[in-house]
C-alpha cells in the first residue's frame, strides 16, 4: 500500500475525495516552515518557554521539561504557533542555524553536531577557488591564521602540524613559488635530511642548506658566513655593524724614513740606510667581548731620518692592539745601517744598509709574510769618488699581489715603492735607495709605497747628501664576519 506521508520530510499527502483538505495542507506547510531554511532559537533550552514568538523553533534537548515538551524525545524540533507547540521530526542530514550560538549544525544518527565535524573523507575542497585532481585542497586568500585553543577553551595551548611521507625516498616539502614558478623548497627532499633549495627560474635548483638527520650537523653548499672588509686609512672611531659576530683585525705601523746620505769632497762617503717597514699585528675578537666601539690611531710614516709612528686600537680606554712603527735608517755619517723592522705580532721588514764599496743593500721582504717592505740603502762614494747605486726597496710581504719595492737609483733618486695590486692587501713596497753622485748634491731616496713601507736611503754627494725617502703611514684592515 502506498504511504500517506512523504518518504523523507514526512509531509502528509491529500487523499482522494478527502474532506477538509486544508487541514492536511496546513500540516504539510507547517512542517515545511520548520524544515526549509531551518533556524532554531537554541538547542540548549530544556524548559518549555512560556511565551514564545510564533514560528520559533527549538531543538529539543535529551530531557525536555514542560507540559508539552516532556512528552517528546530529544533531537526533534519543537515549533511554536498561536500559543501551541508542534513536534517536527528532523530527518538525518537536516541543517540548522542555531541563533544563540551562531553555529551551523547538522543532524546525524548520533544527534546534532557542528557542521564541520561532518566533513569527513572529502575528495576535494576549494576555498574561494576550484580544487582539482592535482590540488585536491585549494585556497585563494590573502591571510590565514592557525591558532591553538587555550586551556580555557578546552585546548592545551599547543599547536603542532604533522605532515608525513610514505618512505625516505619520497618528497615531503614546502614549495615556495613566484608567478607559479618554483623559487625555494624546504623539506625532506628525496631522503630524510632537512634540505633547503633555491631556484632562479623553477628549473635549475641549487642546494643551500642541509641538516644531517643522524648527527644534526649543518652543511652549507656555498658557505653561510657574511663577510666584509673595511680598510681604515684615517684614524677615528669604528662601530661594528649589528650583524657582526667576529672581527679579524690587521694593523700596520708607519714605515720608518730613510737615512740621509753623507757628503764631502773626499774620503768614504757612505749613503744613508733604508727605513724599516712598520710592524704588523693581528687579532681576532668576538664583538660581544669588546668593551665598546673601537678607536683607531694610525701611525704616521717617518720623514727622513725618523721612525714611523705606532698604530694603536683602543676601546673604552683599553689598549687592545699595537703595531709599532718601523725604525729610521741611519744617515751616511753614521755608517748607513738599514732601519730596524717595526716589532709586532708579525714584525716588519728591515731596510737595507748604504754602501760605498758596492751597490747598497736592498730592503728586506718576505722575512715576515704580510708585512711592508723595507727601504733600500742609499749608494755611497768611495775614497776614489766612485759612485755606487742605491739598493732596491723590498716588496711588501703579502704572499699574493705584493706591493713592489722601488728600484734603486743609479746616479739618481730612488723610485717610490708601489701599493699592493689587491684591495684586500695593504703592505706596500719599500722605497728604493738613491744612487750616489760624484759632484753636487746627493739624490733623494724613494718614498715607501702603500702602507707601512720604509723609505729609501739618500744617496751620497759632494756638496750635500740626499735626504732619505719618507716612510708610508699605517693602516688598519678589519675583516668582519657575521
Amino acid at each position: 500500500m502506498p504511504s500517506n506521508h512523504s518518504a523523507r520530510l514526512d509531509l502528509p499527502y491529500l487523499a482522494a475525495g478527502q474532506l477538509q483538505k486544508h487541514v492536511t495542507v496546513n500540516e504539510a506547510l507547517t512542517r515545511l516552515d520548520a524544515l526549509a531554511q531551518t533556524a532554531v532559537v537554541s538547542r540548549t533550552v530544556a524548559a518549555q518557554p512560556a511565551n514564545p514568538d510564533d514560528g520559533a523553533l527549538y531543538i529539543l534537548p535529551a530531557t525536555p521539561t514542560g507540559a508539552v515538551w516532556s512528552a517528546w524525545s530529544g533531537g526533534d524540533l519543537a515549533r511554536a504557533e498561536l500559543g501551541g507547540w508542534t513536534r517536527v521530526p528532523a530527518p538525518t542530514g537536516t541543517l540548522a542555524v542555531v541563533l544563540d550560538e551562531g553555529a551551523l549544525v547538522v543532524r546525524g544518527e548520533d544527534g546534532w553536531r557542528p557542521f564541520p565535524s561532518r566533513l569527513q573523507s572529502l575528495e576535494r575542497f576549494g576555498l574561494n577557488t576550484t580544487a582539482d585532481v592535482d590540488n585536491p585542497f585549494a585556497a585563494k586568500l590573502n591571510k590565514a591564521l592557525w591558532t591553538a585553543p587555550p586551556s580555557g577553551e578546552g585546548g592545551d595551548g599547543d599547536l603542532r602540524f604533522t605532515i608525513n611521507k610514505d618512505s625516505a625516498a619520497d618528497v615531503l616539502s614546502l614549495l615556495f613559488q613566484s608567478g607559479y614558478g618554483g623559487r625555494a623548497e624546504l623539506g625532506l627532499i628525496g631522503d630524510d635530511d632537512l634540505r633547503l633549495k633555491v631556484s632562479p627560474d623553477g628549473s635549475a635548483w641549487r642546494e643551500a642548506l642541509r641538516i644531517d638527520r643522524d648527527d644534526a650537523r649543518v652543511w652549507f653548499a656555498l658557505g653561510a658566513t657574511r663577510a666584509e672588509t673595511v680598510r681604515l686609512t684615517t684614524g677615528g672611531d669604528f662601530t661594528a655593524p649589528a650583524w657582526a659576530r667576529l672581527l679579524i683585525v690587521t694593523a700596520l705601523g708607519g714605515g720608518g724614513g730613510g737615512g740621509a746620505g753623507a757628503s764631502g769632497v773626499s774620503g768614504v762617503r757612505q749613503g744613508g740606510g733604508g727605513g724599516g717597514g712598520g710592524g704588523l699585528s693581528q687579532a681576532i675578537w668576538r664583538v660581544e667581548d669588546l668593551p665598546g666601539d673601537l678607536t683607531v690611531a694610525l701611525g704616521a710614516g717617518g720623514p727622513s731620518g725618523a721612525s714611523g709612528g705606532d698604530t694603536m686600537i683602543t676601546s673604552s680606554g683599553v689598549t687592545l692592539l699595537t703595531a709599532r712603527g718601523g725604525g729610521a735608517g741611519q744617515d751616511g755619517a753614521s755608517g748607513g745601517a738599514g732601519g730596524s723592522a717595526g716589532p709586532g705580532v708579525i714584525g716588519g721588514n728591515g731596510g737595507g744598509g748604504g754602501s760605498a764599496t758596492a751597490t747598497a743593500g736592498p730592503g728586506q721582504s718576505l722575512i715576515c709574510a704580510g708585512a711592508p717592505g723595507g727601504g733600500g740603502g742609499g749608494g755611497g762614494l768611495d775614497a776614489s769618488g766612485v759612485a755606487r747605486a742605491g739598493g732596491a726597496g723590498g716588496p711588501g710581504g703579502a704572499l699574493a699581489c705584493p706591493g713592489a719595492g722601488g728600484a734603486g737609483g743609479i746616479l739618481a733618486a730612488g723610485s717610490a715603492g708601489s701599493s699592493p695590486a689587491s684591495i684586500h692587501a695593504a703592505a706596500g713596497g719599500g722605497g728604493g735607495g738613491a744612487g750616489a753622485v760624484a759632484s753636487g748634491a746627493g739624490p733623494t731616496g724613494g718614498a715607501g709605497g702603500g702602507y707601512g713601507a720604509g723609505g729609501g736611503g739618500g744617496g751620497a754627494g759632494v756638496s750635500s747628501g740626499g735626504a732619505g725617502g719618507a716612510g708610508s703611514g699605517g693602516i688598519v684592515m678589519i675583516l668582519i664576519q657575521g
